[in-house]
C-alpha cells in the first residue's frame, strides 16, 4: 500500500514533467476514450510556451527525468506498435548522453573491481572521453608497454536509481494492464520487463564482454568486419576493458573521405554485414549507429559497444528471408503464407485478404529507381499491416525492424544512391540456399534424428510422469479441485489488495494532478 503511494508520487512527477516539456502534444488523442482525452487537455494547460519541435520536446522531457527515462526513450523508440509511428521517429533523436563522473571515483570503482592499485592495473589511466547513463569511458594503456585499451566503468549508484525507477514504470504497466483492455495487446507489463532485462544486462560489464566475445567469434572469417577484443583480466561486473579502436567514426564523412576509403563500399558492407548477422547468426548488434561504427585503417567496418543486441531463432530467421526474397521476387501469396507459417497471424484470417494488403505495399516500390526504396520502411509499413489482422507484437522482429531503419540511415549517407534490394539480395539468397534448399533440408533431417534420438532416450521416464498425472486427473475428476484453507485466504487477500490499490492509485493521481495543474 505504501509503496503503491510512492510510485504515485513518482509517476505523478512524471506525468508532470511530460506535460510542462510539451511531449503530451505528441499524443493523438482521436483513438482514446473521453477521460483520456480530458485528462490529455488538462494536462496541456500547463505546457511550456514555445517548448520546440516534437523532437525537442520529448528529449527535453527525458533528460530532465534522468538516466533511467533516457534509457526508456530510447527503448520505445524501438517501439512504434506501442508509441505511435510520429513519437518513436522523434524519440530517435535522444542521444544518451550525460555529464561524467569523477575520475578519482572512476579510478575507485576500478580498484575495489579488481582489489588492486590503478597503476598496477594500467601504465596510464586518462580522463573520461565519453558519459552516458549507465557507464563511461577512459582511454588507458596496459602495463609493460602494453597496447592500448578503452576502459568503461559503471556509473556510481546507477542500479540502486534504475531498480526504483522500474519499480514504479511496473506498477504504471499493471494499472493500464488491468484498467484498460484494449492496451493488452501491445503488451504493456512485457515492455517493461523487456526494458528491464535489457538494462539489467547493460549493467552488468561481463555480459557485453561476452557479447563483444561472441560476435567476434561469430565474424572472425568477415572480411570486412570485426569487432574489437576484449581484455578478460581486467573486465568485471563494474569494468570492461577491450581493444582501442584506432579508426574513424563513420558520422565523419569529410574524414573517411580525405583518408582515402570508399563510402560506396562501406555503404554495401554496412547493409550486407547487418543482415548477415542477424540471418547466419541470428545475433546482431542492435545499437549500430554512426558513433558506434568505425572504419580501421584497413577499411574494415569496426562496431563497438555492445550493450545492447538483438536475438532471433531459426523460425524467425526464416520469416525475414522469406519476406524479404518474397518482396524482391513479387511472390506476395508466398509472403503471407509465411506469416501463417509461423504463427504470427491467427488461422481464422485469410491468407489471400493478407496477401492483398501485401501487395499494397509491395507494388507501389516497384515503380521507383533503386535509390528511392527503403526496406526499413517496408518493413515499419508491413509491422502496421499486420495489426489489421490480429498479429501480435514481436519484440525481437521489432527490435530488427528499428535497427534496420538506423543501419539504413548510416548507409544512405555513405552512398546516397545505394540501392538496399540490390545489396541485400545475395545474402538473402545465400542463407536461403544454405537453409532452405537441398543442404537445408539434409541440415534439418540431421538436427531431427537427434531430436528423435533425445526423445526416445527419454521416454521411460515421459510414460511414468504421465502415467502420474493421469492419476491425479481422475482423481480430481472423481473428487473435484480442493485448495487448502491458507491458499483460498491467500487469494481472497490479494484480490482485496489489488482492488483497493488500483482504485486509491486512481483517485491519488486525478488528485494530485489537479493539485499541480491550479
Amino acid at each position: 500500500m505504501i509503496s503503491g503511494l510512492f510510485h504515485v508520487a513518482r509517476l505523478t512527477r512524471v506525468g508532470f514533467v511530460l506535460a510542462r516539456e510539451g511531449a503530451l502534444s505528441l499524443v493523438d488523442t482521436s483513438q482514446l476514450p473521453p477521460m483520456a482525452r480530458f485528462v490529455i487537455r488538462l494536462g496541456r494547460l500547463i505546457e511550456r510556451r514555445k517548448a520546440g519541435a516534437g523532437a525537442e520536446r520529448l528529449a527535453a522531457a527525458f533528460v530532465r527525468l534522468g538516466p533511467s527515462y533516457v534509457k526508456l526513450g530510447q527503448f520505445l523508440a524501438t517501439r512504434p506498435d506501442v508509441v505511435g509511428a510520429r513519437a518513436a521517429r522523434d524519440l530517435e533523436a535522444l542521444q544518451d548522453k550525460m555529464p561524467p563522473f569523477a575520475q578519482a571515483k572512476a579510478v575507485q570503482i576500478i580498484e575495489a573491481s579488481f582489489d588492486a592499485r590503478i597503476d598496477v592495473l594500467f601504465a596510464d589511466f586518462g580522463p573520461p572521453i565519453a558519459a552516458a547513463s549507465i557507464a563511461q569511458v577512459h582511454k588507458a594503456r596496459l602495463p609493460d608497454g602494453g597496447e592500448t585499451v578503452a576502459v568503461k566503468v559503471l556509473r556510481p549508484g546507477v542500479r540502486e536509481r534504475f531498480a526504483r525507477d522500474l519499480s514504479s514504470m511496473r506498477f504504471a504497466a499493471g494499472v493500464v494492464h488491468r484498467l484498460l483492455p484494449d492496451t493488452r495487446r501491445l503488451r504493456p507489463i512485457e515492455v517493461v520487463e523487456t526494458l528491464a532485462r535489457s538494462v539489467t544486462m547493460e549493467m552488468d560489464l561481463r555480459l557485453e564482454a561476452a557479447a563483444l566475445s561472441e560476435m567476434g567469434e561469430n565474424t572472425r572469417d568477415d572480411a570486412e568486419f570485426r569487432v574489437p577484443r576484449v581484455d578478460w583480466d581486467t573486465t568485471g561486473r563494474d569494468v570492461m576493458t577491450s581493444e582501442w579502436v584506432h579508426g574513424i567514426p563513420l558520422s565523419d564523412i569529410p574524414a573517411i573521405e580525405a583518408a582515402g576509403h570508399d563510402r560506396v563500399a562501406l555503404g554495401r558492407t554496412v547493409i550486407q554485414s547487418f543482415l548477415r548477422h542477424a540471418l547466419r547468426d541470428g545475433f546482431f548488434h542492435a545499437d549500430m549507429h554512426p558513433g558506434n561504427l568505425f572504419v580501421d585503417q584497413q577499411g574494415r567496418l569496426v562496431a563497438v559497444d555492445c550493450g545492447i543486441m538483438g536475438r532471433l531463432g531459426r523460425p524467425e530467421r526464416r520469416f525475414l528471408a522469406e519476406i524479404l526474397l518474397g518482396f524482391i521476387t513479387r511472390d506476395y501469396t508466398r509472403t503471407a503464407q509465411v506469416h501463417f507459417d509461423a504463427g504470427y497471424v491467427p488461422a481464422y484470417h485469410s491468407v489471400a485478404d493478407f496477401a492483398q494488403a501485401i501487395r499494397a505495399i509491395g507494388e507501389p516500390i516497384h515503380n521507383r529507381r533503386a535509390d528511392q526504396i527503403s526496406m526499413a520502411k517496408l518493413l515499419t509499413l508491413l509491422f502496421e499491416v499486420t495489426a489489421l489482422f490480429d498479429m501480435e507484437t514481436r519484440t525481437e522482429l521489432v527490435m530488427l525492424q528499428k535497427t534496420m531503419v538506423v543501419v539504413e540511415g548510416v548507409a544512405r549517407k555513405l552512398d546516397p544512391h545505394l540501392d538496399m534490394w540490390g545489396t541485400a539480395e545475395p545474402v538473402v539468397r545465400e542463407w536461403i540456399e544454405q537453409n532452405l534448399g537441398p543442404l537445408g533440408i539434409l541440415a534439418d533431417a540431421g538436427r531431427s534424428t537427434k531430436d528423435i534420438g533425445g526423445l526416445l532416450c527419454r521416454l521411460p521416464g515421459l510414460l511414468s510422469r504421465g502415467e502420474r498425472m493421469f492419476a491425479q486427473l481422475e482423481d480430481m475428476t472423481i473428487n473435484g479441485v480442493t485448495l487448502s484453507p491458507a491458499s483460498t485466504e491467500s487469494i481472497g487477500r490479494a484480490e482485496a489488495r489489488g482492488n483497493r490499490g488500483a482504485t486509491i492509485a486512481l483517485w491519488v493521481i486525478a488528485s494530485l494532478l489537479l493539485i499541480g495543474l491550479f
